[in-house]
């Protein structure tokens, strides 16, 4: 349900006043879910101009398809779903999500028992923020979004293989970064799993 605000008490009268194609409802859609949406796709394009571009279309695709959202799901999870569709869309385009790191620059396996860093929330966005389009976009929708190898395969029009080894090297860069960034001084250590602490800050 939503918080009280002028004209909707409840998502559902929010979502009918949508469907009506009310532009009151537009606006509050875009108010209430705007920021979260952007960091959505700031997630997947890198460039931030890029990003909101992205977020305009979505919203814009929201409002086109508001009618194929069934009520017995989160409409903030619905939302979501979009801008992550045309985040990928413009990547597609852009041909950026095929970009990769040579794997011989990877010189580290990714130990996944190894779960100590000394990072608070934005040194671990920046971080992942900074992995080649290819291997970002797969670590956020396996990592992030919870989407399978087979699923995100089907999304890129890659093989699974291909999914599974990007999402590797990616853990296996961001581990070096992260041990690098805990050897810094100054730091102290906190443990904690470094993908479920950024889960918790994307979401």
């Amino acid at each position: 349900m939503l918080r009280l605000i002028p004209f909707f008490t409840t998502e559902s009268q929010l979502i009918a006043a949508l469907k009506r194609g009310e532009s009151r409802a537009h606006k509050v859609v875009y108010e209430r879910f705007a920021g979260k949406m952007l960091a959505v796709c700031t997630r997947y394009c890198s460039n931030r101009d890029d990003a909101e571009e992205v977020m305009l279309d979505g919203f814009m695709r929201v409002f086109e398809k508001i009618e194929q959202f069934r009520e017995d799901g989160s409409f903030e999870g619905w939302i979501r779903r979009v801008m992550v569709t045309e985040s990928l869309m413009f990547l597609r385009k852009s041909k950026q999500w095929r970009q990769e790191t040579s794997i011989e620059d990877v010189t580290v396996e990714p130990d996944y028992e190894w779960a100590d860093t000394a990072l608070n929330e934005s040194d671990l966005l920046r971080i992942v923020n900074q992995l080649p389009d290819g291997y970002r976009t797969i670590f956020n929708l396996y990592a992030i979004e919870g989407y399978s190898h087979a699923e995100i395969a089907d999304m890129l029009g890659i093989s699974e293989g291909t999914s599974k080894s990007q999402l590797s090297r990616a853990r296996a860069i961001l581990q070096m970064s992260l041990k690098k960034m805990e050897q810094e001084p100054g730091r102290r250590n906190q443990t904690g799993n470094y993908e479920k602490t950024y889960r918790k800050t994307a979401n």
